[in-house]
């Protein structure tokens, strides 16, 4: 059990970070540390953190082993989430999540699409709910990452894992 604020929400949430990318390493992998500093700064805990490449069959296991942890709420996943043929991540969890919050990918696209314009569009940037495990997947940017921690998940998280209690 997550200890609540006197708001009913959690104070800190458990979260597991994931890169897919078959060129990062864990020296190299902007994205994934960016997500883990935000994470940690705002008070949440760090419990995983994983780099895979871009292999549906390395992701989709990983995803359904850390959604089935109970000290993890969130999973936050960066890279894979374009349309170039090795962009595989959104594709390998898709059928993983049985709610979806399409709400995160309308946002997430049209915030992407005031700072770059109409290349928003070929973001599939998702997120929805495995094993009642939160799960947002972005794309690898380092940009797009801050955008959606700083404007969408981190102003939200304690809410939307309270919510899943």
């Amino acid at each position: 059990m997550v200890p609540l604020s006197e708001a009913g929400q959690p104070r800190s949430v458990g979260c597991g970070v994931i890169t897919a990318s078959d060129t990062r390493t864990p020296e190299t992998d902007s994205s994934g540390q960016l997500i883990q500093d935000r994470l940690t700064t705002a008070g949440h805990r760090v419990g995983s953190y994983h780099l895979v490449a871009d292999e549906p069959e390395q992701i989709r296991p990983l995803v359904l082993s850390l959604a089935q942890r109970p000290d993890l709420q969130v999973l936050i996943i960066t890279g894979g989430t374009g349309i170039a043929p090795r962009d595989v991540t959104y594709d390998a969890i898709a059928t993983l999540i049985t709610k979806t919050l399409p709400g995160f990918g309308e946002l997430f696209r049209y915030l992407s699409y005031l700072e770059i314009g109409s290349r928003a569009m070929a973001s599939r940037a998702v997120a929805g709910v495995c094993e009642n495990t939160l799960i947002f997947s972005l794309p690898g940017s380092t940009k797009a990452v801050r955008l959606a921690m700083d404007e969408l998940i981190l102003p939200e998280l304690r809410h939307l894992t309270s919510l899943l209690q």
